[in-house]
């Protein structure tokens, strides 16, 4: 049976949801199949928990390894009937259900609300024994002091002892910021002299969206955009005149008016408008008034929601101030918050010692993509992304900072950038804004571009002029280790994005053409194709580099390189021109590199399937079982990666180019924020090999320094 984790909380308000949360990050890269259970759910059915909905969408978990167990009012019935073990029996039995599809199942107790507090623990504490799982219990130390919060520790401690549980970890959790230091220092060692980790509050987590107080107020959008993850920093009521209220506003204030206040309106609409001015995240119009006829055009442009309430103003705000937020709403942004709250605060590495796990097998889509943020966030660099003026590069750059996975620094006019954040809602605190037409460093660029590209007639004002372009400027200060990698391509060619590198970085010694590759994300397996994007009809000693350099990267990745050079012959089957290439091609790379394992020419068949390969070509180390794919054009090579990623379902992780001296990434014109965040942290690792940056950016304008 699956080893089981029990998450408890000790306390009401722990927050429990981000540790169940995080624990499932963890573990889903270090265990082949992991499973959530949610024993009682609070609302009308186990189907439709929403912790059991974020646990399925974001580790793409069956209905099988992920599933709720009674309702609340299944339990209450229950235990005033005085049939526990009816309680303990349904679980047991749907615990083992999950269990024998997985290899950890992580168990996320109830939250210990209202009256019924004791009773709850009572409850987790049998089922955690019930379901032989060790506890990790979550201490809330939001409205306690450290006195208090340590003196809950201790009281968990002796309770769950009491009951004889398991303790596997306590974890402090939505703690002040100012008192982590003198929490940890309060808090006595328990018996296995574990660490107990604490994580404080965040403000990011906190803040419900507009979409949550949508759903808890049942108010109906009547115009605005549909964005129901603006985050709600702030309640303002407007009962003053506008230009008293214009003074009192603040960024991300959700305004709550009645609906027959025209004025404020029109202001709210001007302010999101104006760069100096700030955006609200929403319009409440309250007492069921409706607005002027004449103002819906206007606020059918407005940037955010604008929603209608049947209730007064009073008890409208009142309502909103008690909207909670919730990690298990889904949203991307709080769920990049809090995972990068936990990569900050949890040593997963001894988190993970501590349950024995046996070595994963598998390397599925989702444990590499995982992956990939936490390489990226072990040796921390930065990277510059050109097209700040992209909202789908504000809101990865969002993210990314949100998961504390590398630095960050965006190019473009900074007000154009800022308000295009602030119009839809994105958070760039913390985050460089650079505008390459009046920052200090574009003089000493264009000087050194002048000198690098003499020889081509270049001079310093037509240097000056060409390091206004956001990949001009981005790319010389990858060269000049001011940053350690660029990203760019979702506004521009592939032409536009690699041209700079190509005139000034160059290709790194030995390597004579950049080429790049897309890392194949299979259901059980990651393969590396190259090259699909760069070099049409590469020659012999061409194909020889990309398949060296496909190698390197693959080995980068974490996947062992076992080289197919393609063909549409096997061996010595065949002859042509083309073959005879890829032939000449595979002998370079074994003079080259002698230790790598290589096979060519190979047909694709004969490169994948075991048995294929044993009868075209019996007794090679990569025939049947290659891990790298190297096409003999562009032509074949952008067409079968698209083949089988529209065929087989498999993700496609790329190009990463390779062969530069330093990092510069292309994305596609049609790319997604998921993929740009894979891409800048694919960047961040390449960039680990390179010595750390040796120079930096200015300060960014109003940075909130992250909790920690």
């Amino acid at each position: 049976m699956a080893k089981g984790i029990y998450v408890s909380a000790t306390t009401p308000g722990s927050g429990k949801s981000l540790i169940a949360l995080g624990l499932a990050d963890t573990l889903h890269r270090h265990a082949d199949r992991i499973g959530f259970f949610k024993p009682v759910v609070h609302g009308p059915s186990a189907a439709d928990d929403p912790m059991v909905a974020l646990m399925k969408s974001r580790f793409a978990l069956e209905d099988e390894r992920c599933r709720g167990g009674l309702t609340y009012d299944e339990v209450r019935t229950l235990l005033a009937e005085g049939n526990r073990a009816e309680i303990d029996g349904r679980c047991v039995e749907i615990f083992a259900d999950i269990a024998r599809h997985c290899d950890v199942v992580i168990v996320e107790g109830t939250d210990l609300v209202g009256q019924d507090a004791a009773v709850e623990f009572d409850l987790n504490a049998r089922l955690a024994n019930n379901l032989a799982t060790p506890v990790v219990a979550v201490v809330g130390a939001k409205g306690r002091t450290v006195t208090e919060t340590a003196a809950a520790v201790e009281v968990a401690r002796k309770e769950l002892a009491a009951e004889k549980c398991a303790l596997l970890a306590i974890m402090v959790n939505r703690a002040d910021a100012d008192d982590l230091d003198a929490i940890a220092a309060a808090l006595k060692p328990g018996a296995s002299g574990r660490p107990v980790y604490i994580l404080p509050e965040l403000e990011e987590i906190a803040r419900p969206t507009t979409g949550e107080v949508a759903m808890a107020l049942g108010v109906r959008q009547i115009a605005g955009t549909p964005d129901m993850e603006r985050d709600v920093k702030d309640i303002k009521v407007a009962a003053m005149n506008v230009g008293n209220f214009l003074n009192v506003l603040d960024e991300g204030a959700l305004v709550i008016v009645p609906g027959d206040r025209a004025d404020v309106m029109v202001a709210c609409l001007a302010s999101s408008f104006s760069p100096e001015f700030p955006v609200a995240s929403a319009l409440i119009l309250t007492g069921g008034l409706a607005p002027d006829a004449n103002i819906y055009p206007l606020l059918a442009q407005a940037p955010f929601p604008v929603f209608a309430a049947d209730e007064d103003t009073y008890q409208t705000a009142r309502r909103v101030s008690e909207v909670r937020s919730e990690i298990w709403s889904g949203h991307r942004r709080k769920v990049a918050s809090a995972l990068g709250l936990w990569s900050r605060r949890v040593d997963e590495a001894e988190l993970v010692e501590r349950l024995h796990l046996p070595r994963a097998e598998r390397m599925t889509p989702l444990r590499f993509l995982h992956d990939l943020v936490e390489r990226a966030r072990a040796q921390r660099r930065h990277v510059v992304l050109p097209e700040g003026t992209d909202v789908r590069i504000l809101r990865a750059a969002e993210i990314l900072h949100r998961r504390d996975v590398c630095d960050l620094t965006l190019l473009g006019p900074e007000s154009a950038v800022r308000e295009l954040a602030a119009a839809n809602g994105i958070d760039l605190s913390g985050i460089n804004v650079i505008d390459p037409a009046t920052s200090e460093l574009r003089q000493a660029f264009a000087e050194k571009y002048a000198e690098l590209r003499a020889h081509k007639g270049v001079d310093l004002p037509k240097a000056l002029e060409i390091m206004q372009d956001g990949s001009y400027f981005g790319t010389m200060m990858v060269q000049l280790g001011v940053v350690d990698g660029m990203v760019s391509g979702a506004a521009h060619t592939t032409a536009h994005t690699i041209r700079p590198a190509l005139e000034f970085v160059k290709t790194r010694e030995g390597v004579k053409i950049v080429s790049s590759v897309f890392l194949m994300l299979m259901p059980d397996r990651v393969l590396v194709y190259g090259d699909c994007a760069v070099n049409p009809d590469p020659n012999v000693e061409q194909l020889a580099d990309i398949a060296l350099a496909s190698a390197e990267t693959a080995a980068q990745f974490g996947v062992e390189p076992r080289v197919a050079m393609l063909s549409y012959s096997t061996g010595g089957s065949g002859f042509g021109e083309a073959v005879d290439e890829v032939r000449q091609a595979t002998e370079l790379v074994r003079q080259r590199r002698p230790d790598l394992a290589v096979e060519g020419p190979i047909q694709y068949d004969a490169a994948v399937d075991a048995s294929i390969a044993a009868s075209k070509m019996p007794g090679s180390s990569v025939a049947g079982q290659a891990t790298v794919f190297i096409f003999p054009d562009l032509n074949t090579g952008n067409n079968t990666y698209k083949a089988v990623q529209q065929s087989s379902g498999a993700v496609a992780v790329g190009p990463v180019l390779q062969g530069l001296r330093k990092p510069v990434n292309d994305l596609s014109r049609g790319c997604t924020v998921e993929d740009i965040v894979n891409t800048v942290a694919i960047t961040a690792i390449q960039a680990q090999a390179q010595s750390p940056a040796q120079a930096s950016v200015p300060a960014p304008v109003s940075a909130e320094a992250p909790a920690s």
